[in-house]
C-alpha cells in the first residue's frame, strides 16, 4: 500500500466530523472527490471517510 501523508487542516475537519477524534494518528492515502481514504500509524487498518 501506497505510504500515508499528514492531513491538511481541511481533511483533519472532514476526519472529525466522521468521528474520528485523534486525527494525528491517522495518514492520507488517498484524497478522492467526496471521501478519503485513511491509514492508521500504528496498525495499519484502513477507512473511508466522507470528504467535503
Amino acid at each position: 500500500m501506497k505510504s500515508g501523508k499528514r492531513p491538511t487542516g481541511r481533511q483533519r475537519k472532514a476526519m472529525e466530523w466522521a468521528g474520528i477524534r485523534d486525527t494525528k494518528e491517522w495518514l492520507v492515502v488517498k484524497s478522492l472527490q467526496g471521501e478519503l481514504l485513511i491509514v492508521h500509524r500504528m496498525t495499519g487498518q484502513t477507512k473511508e471517510v466522507p470528504n467535503e
